[in-house]
This record gives C-alpha cells, structure tokens and sequence, in this order.
C-alpha cells in the first residue's frame, strides 16, 4: 500500500536504531526518576517550605541545564550523550541516601539529580529528529513511544514484585545498559545534524512557534494542575489506573503518530484537545465508578496522540533545517513547568471543589484550540495531496478490478 512505502522510505541508512535507543532509555529512566525521587522528597520529615525548596531546586535544575546544553551542546553528541547517560547512573545511586541527609546535602542531591533530568534531554530528541523524516517522524515517534510504554510496564512489574530496592538496581542497569548500547551503534555520519543554530529570541518572535506552545502550555498547566484532584477522586484505583493509562498510551501513540503522518499534526492535536475537554466535562457529572473507567479511556487516547507528536514530532518539524535542541527545549519548559506547579497544588487539593475544577479545566480546553485553528499545519501540503492522490488511485483500481 501507498502509505507503507511513505513510512519506510527515507530512514534506511540514516541511524534510527542509536536514537531509539536513546530515547526509549532516557524516556523510561527518567520517568521512574523523577517519580522515585518525588516519593522520596515527599517522605521526608521536613517542614513544607524546605520540601518545596528541594522541588524548586530540581526544577530549576532541570530548566538550566536543558536550556545551557541547548545553547552549548558540544559538537561530538555521542560523547556528550553517553556521558549524560552515565550521569545518571551516578544519581541514581545518590538518591538512596536522602533519607538519611540532611537538607543543605539533600539541596545539593536535587540540584545533581535535576540537571542529570535535563541536561541531555534536548540533545537526545533532536537525535530522533535528525534520524527521521517529516513524512515518517509521527510514525517511527509513535513506535518508539509505543516501547517507552513497554519498557514502564516492564519496570513496574520489577517493582511490585521485588520491592522498590530492586526498582533501582533495574534503573541503573537500564541506563547503563543504554549508555553503551548507544555509543556502539551511533555513527555520526548517519545523521543529518544542522549547523544553523538559531537565538531564543529570534524563535520566539515566530509565530506558527507561539501558535503551537500556547496550547501545549495550556494542556500542560491544566492536566497536571488537575492531576492531583483526581487522585483524590478515585484514591487508592488511582495507581492502577496510571498503569493501565501506560499501557493504553503506548498503542494509541501507534494510531496518533500514523495519523499525524497521513492527516497531518494539526487535526490530530485538535483532536486530542476535543477529547480532553468532552473527558474532563463528563468527569464533572458522572458518579466516580462511571468516571474511572470513562476518565482512563479518553485520557489515555489524548495522550498517546500527544506523545508522538508533542514530545516526538512537532519541535522538529518546526525546526526544519535548523538545529532543533532549542525547539525542543521549549516544547519541554511547558511540561516541565506544569509538573511543578502540579506539586505546588497538592497541598490545597481538599478546598477545591471538583465540579468547578473539572468544567474550568473543560472550558480552558476547548479555548487553547483557538489558536490552533491559525497554526500552520508543519507536515508538508504537497505530502498529504500526494497521500490522497494515491488513496484515490488505490480505490480506483479496486473498483476497475471488482467490476472486472
């Protein structure tokens, strides 16, 4: 069929398997990080305001380093890339002692354990994006997403049934087991790394940039600032319904990266946001047993839309020719801003009233779509005429066949 061949052409040769690697590593590491270290944090006998001052201080930490490697990414990636990669195994290992720190020594753990977060980030999906095509970018996004997913629920497996020690022996040793994975298949040559490097400044004043960050800002700030109230919703099926979102998330990453690549990025973000606000009006009127399974369903659809072309696709297409660490980073300051201020609101969660929450997160919503209805779509128009054109033909020829 047409749209096969569209999705295997233009990645032969050009050193996929080094970014999947990459990606899906550092992805699933730093997932299961930052959560550990959360539940670290938020065990820890201290007053509020120093446990808020260990969350900034990685948050910060995390903001910095990604937005410094973006501006002085050395020129050898692999070495920079598994370098990072091997960073991580060494916070790892120190985040075992924070229960036993004290907090000036805790402050600096965070500050090591958030640039190990951030630092290479940006780097490592821009790799992805140098190893695709615009044309096949949602797709292969998609796919590497789909074994982020795996790879989550393989940890999480490792963690129920052996206990959290075991959890981060199996981290470490799926980052270095990455590290050295990586720096042996990476070939520089298999890549199509830019030189044009533009300014922070010069992004920000472009607006089909302003026009997708705005949204994405907007999802971000509202999903997580919404998380913690439907945690105490659903309580103690909350756990179970992340894990399921996880594995639900992975296969409609499948579906949302081949859409992105055959209707284009922009009507399957609309999408996703139609989806989100219809999911969060019905969780505002339905008893919670209702909900939960309702709730899981459509989040778990938006968001694996989201992963293959928020995280995965969109920062590189916009970023063209140029280098695309700073799209990326850009892209990843809104995620990374909403999770901090979802921190932030946990302790308030019990004076908020559910009702109006859920109908203002469903209002803001379905507004953050109005820009999106100005943004250009980044997958090229003469690609998708060209799809439709072969569907059209495809059709015909069945149809001449069938009548013989």
């Amino acid at each position: 069929m047409p749209w096969r061949e569209e999705i295997t052409k233009g990645n032969s040769g050009r050193g996929f398997a080094p970014a999947f690697i990459v990606v899906v590593n550092s992805l699933t590491w730093i997932t299961f990080t930052s959560s550990f270290f959360s539940d670290l944090v938020n065990g820890l006998p201290i007053p509020y305001a120093e446990m808020v001052g260990l969350f900034v201080a990685e948050y910060a930490a995390i903001a910095f380093s990604a937005i410094f490697s973006s501006l002085f990414l050395p020129r050898s990636r692999r070495l920079f890339l598994f370098m990072w990669m091997l960073s991580g195994v060494l916070a790892s290992c120190a985040m075992t002692t924070v229960p036993n720190n004290s907090t000036p020594v805790n402050l600096l753990i965070s500050l090591f354990v958030g640039t190990s977060l951030g630092c290479g980030l940006p780097s490592t999906l821009s790799c992805f994006a140098d190893a695709t095509s615009v044309e096949n970018r949602g797709f292969f996004g998609g796919i590497t997403f789909f074994f982020v997913g795996l790879s989550t629920v393989f940890l999480v497996a490792v963690m129920s049934l052996f206990g959290s020690a075991m959890l981060l022996t199996a981290t470490v040793l799926w980052r270095l087991v990455g590290a050295f994975l990586f720096v042996f298949t990476y070939r520089r040559e298999n890549f199509g790394e830019e030189e044009n490097a533009p300014s922070y400044s010069s992004l920000f004043s472009r607006h089909d940039l302003i026009l997708y960050v705005v949204p994405w800002a907007m999802f971000c700030l509202i999903n997580f600032i919404e998380a913690p109230l439907v945690s105490n919703l659903f309580g103690d099926l909350f756990s179970l319904m992340g894990f399921i979102e996880v594995v639900l998330m992975g296969f409609f990453a499948l579906i949302g990266g081949f859409l992105a690549d055959f209707v284009g990025r922009k009507r399957v973000i609309i999408v996703g946001f139609v989806i989100l606000g219809v999911n969060y009006a019905l969780l505002s009127l339905l008893p919670s047993t209702s909900a939960w399974y309702v709730y899981t369903t459509l989040d778990s659809i938006a968001w694996g839309m989201f992963a293959a072309v928020f995280f995965m696709a969109l920062w590189g297409d916009l970023a063209a020719q140029q280098r695309k660490e700073k799209y990326y980073t850009i892209g990843g300051l809104s995620y990374l801003l909403a999770v901090f201020f979802s921190e932030l609101v946990k302790p308030y969660v019990g004076i908020l009233s559910l009702t109006t929450a859920f109908s203002l997160a469903s209002f803001f919503l379905f507004l953050a779509v109005l820009p999106l209805m100005y943004a250009p779509e980044t997958l090229p128009e003469k690609k998708l005429k060209e799809r439709e054109l072969k569907g059209y033909i495809e059709k015909a020829k069945k149809l001449k066949e069938e009548r013989g």
